[in-house]
């Protein structure tokens, strides 16, 4: 069931971390928590941390539990190269013990949402009284500080954010940047097409723009374009071959070409760069 061979086993039950009831003819009978705690370990593993800092790892997570309570009452995890030990709300290191804290940034954003939203409301109807008057000490200072609240704004609220690109284009039209970050929301908001042309102006301005490139590719893929797309992938691996999902999405369009030593070729680096 767990992919685990009898010695693999049996070298988790000699380091203590299992503790099997014997049955009649001393076979080792292990319980459905005992399972879980083997698949827990044998995930660690599989994530690619080496089995002495598994046993380590839960080895000194053991020893630190309260008398009484068994390692299968905890949840354990990998989370990027490390070993994350979860109990109930409380998070914290297996190899160190150092405390960890789940911030909620969706409600964080969702308070300060109105605050952002007023302030921008309130900063474009500056912008067009100062147009009107002529200029004034308390307008926006230009392109950059659009650019910058544009950004703020993106998390909480994405229409408004949307024009606060908008108006830093208006005062610098090649501000790559800006042209991304709106093409991305362009492009989530179901709008590919608008989105390509931003990406392409962004490129226009920064040709080396390996963002710029991908964010291109799959714009033209959403449309349909697969050729277009792939080549967009290439030029986008070409500025940066750590891209794993360009390798992953030329791949795919590699395969559908029918050239599947291509495919095989993107599908090797997607995964050396994402379990490597």
């Amino acid at each position: 069931m767990l992919g685990l061979s009898v010695g693999q086993v049996r070298s988790w039950v000699r380091a203590g971390f299992l503790a099997p009831m014997r049955g009649p003819r001393g076979e080792l009978r292990f319980s459905f928590q005992d399972l879980v705690l083997l698949r827990t370990a044998q995930g660690l593993v599989s994530a690619r941390i080496p089995a002495r800092r598994v046993k380590s790892a839960l080895r000194r997570l053991r020893s630190s539990l309260p008398e009484g309570r068994a390692l299968r009452s905890v949840k354990v995890s990998a989370e990027g190269s490390g070993i994350v030990v979860r109990d109930g709300d409380a998070r914290w290191r297996a190899d160190d013990g150092q405390v960890l804290f789940d911030f909620d940034t969706a409600e964080l954003a969702r308070k300060v949402a109105p605050l952002l939203v007023r302030s921008a409301r309130a900063g474009e109807v500056l912008l067009r009284d100062v147009g009107d008057a002529g200029g004034g000490a308390d307008a926006p200072a230009g392109a950059e500080e659009w650019y910058e609240r544009a950004c703020d704004l993106e998390a909480a609220a994405p229409a408004e954010a949307r024009s606060a690109y908008r108006r830093t284009l208006e005062l610098d039209p090649v501000h790559p940047d800006a042209h991304v970050n709106l093409g991305r929301l362009l492009h989530e908001g179901g709008d590919a097409a608008a989105a390509a042309a931003h990406y392409r102006s962004a490129l226009a301005a920064r040709p080396d723009d390996a963002t710029a490139e991908f964010n291109l590719g799959v714009a033209l893929e959403d449309l349909g374009e697969h050729e277009e797309a792939l080549g967009a992938y290439v030029r986008a691996l070409a500025l940066d071959p750590a891209l794993a999902d360009a390798h992953y999405n030329a791949a795919l369009l590699f395969e559908q070409r029918g050239e599947p030593k291509s495919a095989i070729r993107h599908l090797r680096a997607y995964k050396k760069l994402t379990h490597g």
